[in-house]
């Protein structure tokens, strides 16, 4: 089968060069395609010269773009995906490689304790990981690794839902877990990367929150609204009790909080519908 590696980048001159390099001698006959995401640096350059298929942003669209963008322009019947900053090695995409011979449709690069910038990544990287395997009933081992191979076919059925920014990762491992499409992870040893990451700590400390409840809606909205409808229900109840015994009637808080709970339930449900709808197969 015929492979693509799909390398997102913004201002990558200083790696890109010896990315492209290394992945040619690791897969002579991939076709090797660099999306330039709208990069004030030389990265479009070098990336040429160095042998790669360019895809040029006029201005910066986000990482999510950038690999969309790189999907729709892939012709290999596998996609493989690496970041542009020199942390991942084209020679450790073979046994991700490997597991789609063995039937899986997604391998993922599993970043080891010692791969992460720093610890407040790792932790953070954690805490998601451990959400998502919550949510789903299996343990996850890296929710967020931009190293990872997929079926094309089946990864471009979902490029509508993936973001422009950051989790892409984080949509298409539940997209593909939420499809009932086999799915594993791969150990990997990630190296510091190359020049300044483009994370900012405290936007992007939000944004990874809002990626909890975008994990939950994605996979299965029901888990998270209906034990939030019981805790209404079960507090509408307690105070009814109370107010029984105090005041001898049902108060109008007890009828509100009640409310709410049937009103957090239905949105749940209506959220389970739509979710049902966005994954059915074309």
């Amino acid at each position: 089968m015929s492979l693509s590696i799909v390398i997102p980048a913004k201002n990558e001159s200083a790696s890109i060069g010896n990315i492209v390099t290394a992945a040619k001698e690791a897969w002579p006959d991939a076709e090797i395609i660099v999306v330039d995401d709208g990069s004030d640096d030389a990265t479009a350059e070098v990336a040429r010269a160095a042998g790669a298929t360019l895809v040029h942003h006029p201005e910066s669209l986000g990482n999510g773009a950038a690999v969309k963008a790189g999907a729709r322009a892939a012709q290999g019947d596998i996609i493989a995906f690496m970041d542009g900053d020199g942390q991942h090695d084209p020679k450790e995409l073979a046994p991700l490689v490997q597991k789609l011979d063995e039937g899986y449709h997604m391998a993922v690069g599993a970043r080891d304790s010692g791969s992460h910038a720093n610890f407040g990544r790792f932790f953070a990287n954690g805490f998601y990981n451990g959400v998502a395997s919550l949510l789903i009933g299996r343990r996850i081992l890296d929710l967020t690794s931009g190293f990872r191979v997929a079926r094309a076919e089946l990864f471009k059925e979902f490029l509508y839902l993936l973001p422009n920014g950051f989790s892409y990762p984080t949509t298409i491992t539940m997209a593909f877990l939420r499809s009932g499409y086999p799915l594993c992870f791969v150990p990997i040893k990630a190296t510091t990367r190359v020049g300044k990451s483009h994370i900012r700590p405290i936007r992007d400390g939000i944004r990874f929150l809002v990626i909890i409840f975008k994990i939950a809606t994605l996979y299965s909205p029901l888990k998270i609204f209906l034990p939030v409808s019981g805790l209404f229900f079960v507090t509408g109840l307690g105070y009814y009790g109370y107010t029984l015994m105090t005041v001898g009637r049902f108060t109008n808080m007890s009828l509100l909080v009640f409310s709410a709970s049937v009103i957090v339930f239905l949105i749940g449900l209506i959220s389970e519908q739509i979710t049902a709808l966005t994954y059915r197969r074309s």
